[in-house]
Protein backbone atom coordinates (compact mmCIF):
# COMPACT_ATOMS: atom_id res chain seq x y z
CA UNK A 1 0.00 0.00 0.00
CA UNK A 2 1.00 3.34 -1.02
CA UNK A 3 0.59 5.78 1.97
CA UNK A 4 0.02 9.53 1.07
CA UNK A 5 3.41 10.70 2.36
CA UNK A 6 5.35 8.12 0.50
CA UNK A 7 6.03 5.79 3.41
CA UNK A 8 6.74 2.71 0.29
CA UNK A 9 9.65 4.38 -0.95
CA UNK A 10 11.03 5.26 2.43
CA UNK A 11 10.86 1.71 3.32
CA UNK A 12 12.12 0.06 -0.07
CA UNK A 13 15.70 2.71 0.85
CA UNK A 14 16.28 0.42 3.96
CA UNK A 15 15.84 -2.33 1.81
CA UNK A 16 19.05 -4.38 0.84
CA UNK A 17 19.89 -6.88 -1.46
CA UNK A 18 23.63 -7.73 0.10
CA UNK A 19 24.32 -11.79 0.86
CA UNK A 20 25.88 -11.99 3.87
CA UNK A 21 27.14 -16.00 3.44
CA UNK A 22 29.61 -16.81 5.61
CA UNK A 23 32.04 -18.32 3.53
CA UNK A 24 34.45 -15.61 3.94
CA UNK A 25 36.83 -16.31 6.95
CA UNK A 26 38.10 -12.72 7.39
CA UNK A 27 34.21 -11.83 7.47
CA UNK A 28 33.12 -14.86 9.53
CA UNK A 29 35.93 -16.24 12.04
CA UNK A 30 35.30 -19.23 13.61
CA UNK A 31 35.62 -18.56 17.54
CA UNK A 32 35.24 -22.08 18.49
CA UNK A 33 37.51 -24.73 16.58
CA UNK A 34 36.03 -27.82 15.93
CA UNK A 35 32.78 -26.31 15.78
CA UNK A 36 31.72 -25.99 12.05
CA UNK A 37 32.82 -29.17 11.63
CA UNK A 38 29.95 -30.57 14.58
CA UNK A 39 27.47 -28.41 12.77
CA UNK A 40 27.92 -29.82 9.23
CA UNK A 41 27.68 -33.49 10.89
CA UNK A 42 24.36 -32.29 12.60
CA UNK A 43 22.66 -31.27 9.65
CA UNK A 44 20.96 -34.69 8.98
CA UNK A 45 20.03 -35.73 12.17
CA UNK A 46 18.51 -38.73 11.34
CA UNK A 47 20.67 -41.10 9.77
CA UNK A 48 21.04 -44.77 9.64
CA UNK A 49 24.02 -45.68 11.40
CA UNK A 50 24.11 -44.83 15.06
CA UNK A 51 27.07 -42.76 16.29
CA UNK A 52 30.34 -43.49 16.45
CA UNK A 53 30.73 -43.28 20.02
CA UNK A 54 27.35 -45.73 20.42
CA UNK A 55 29.38 -48.32 18.33
CA UNK A 56 30.89 -49.75 20.48
CA UNK A 57 28.33 -49.99 23.50
CA UNK A 58 26.58 -53.26 24.63
CA UNK A 59 22.66 -53.69 24.96
CA UNK A 60 23.81 -53.21 28.87
CA UNK A 61 25.32 -49.70 28.97
CA UNK A 62 22.59 -48.54 26.19
CA UNK A 63 19.70 -49.74 29.12
CA UNK A 64 22.02 -47.48 31.76
CA UNK A 65 22.68 -44.83 29.97
CA UNK A 66 18.56 -44.85 29.39
CA UNK A 67 18.37 -45.34 33.62
CA UNK A 68 20.69 -42.69 34.27
CA UNK A 69 18.78 -40.30 31.79
CA UNK A 70 15.68 -41.01 33.45
CA UNK A 71 16.57 -39.49 36.86
CA UNK A 72 16.14 -36.42 38.37
CA UNK A 73 18.65 -33.83 38.97
CA UNK A 74 18.63 -34.88 43.01
CA UNK A 75 18.47 -38.66 42.05
CA UNK A 76 21.40 -38.72 39.57
CA UNK A 77 23.56 -36.48 42.37
CA UNK A 78 22.51 -39.62 45.02
CA UNK A 79 24.12 -41.64 42.37
CA UNK A 80 27.01 -40.06 41.99
CA UNK A 81 27.65 -40.08 45.75
CA UNK A 82 26.77 -43.57 46.09
CA UNK A 83 29.44 -44.53 43.57
CA UNK A 84 32.13 -41.96 45.04
CA UNK A 85 31.02 -43.93 48.30
CA UNK A 86 31.96 -46.83 46.05
CA UNK A 87 34.91 -46.33 45.23
CA UNK A 88 36.37 -44.68 48.68
CA UNK A 89 35.75 -48.18 50.05
CA UNK A 90 37.08 -50.00 47.41
CA UNK A 91 40.09 -48.36 47.42
CA UNK A 92 40.16 -48.68 51.11
CA UNK A 93 39.81 -52.52 50.84
CA UNK A 94 42.55 -52.34 47.73
CA UNK A 95 44.93 -50.17 50.70
CA UNK A 96 44.35 -53.14 53.34
CA UNK A 97 45.06 -56.04 50.88
CA UNK A 98 48.49 -53.91 49.58
CA UNK A 99 49.67 -53.48 53.37
CA UNK A 100 48.54 -57.15 54.14
CA UNK A 101 50.41 -58.72 50.84
CA UNK A 102 53.36 -56.59 52.25
CA UNK A 103 53.53 -58.05 55.61
CA UNK A 104 53.52 -61.45 54.01
CA UNK A 105 55.50 -60.75 51.56
CA UNK A 106 53.68 -61.61 48.65
CA UNK A 107 54.55 -58.44 46.76
CA UNK A 108 58.57 -58.50 47.06
CA UNK A 109 58.24 -62.42 45.47
CA UNK A 110 56.49 -61.55 42.75
CA UNK A 111 58.74 -58.75 41.97
CA UNK A 112 61.65 -61.07 41.72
Amino acid sequence: MASPNGGDDFESSLLSFEKLDRASPDLWPERLPGVAEFAASCKNPITNSPPKWMAELESEDIEMLKELGSLTTANLMEKVKGLQNFAYQLGLEESREMTRGKFLNIMERSKK
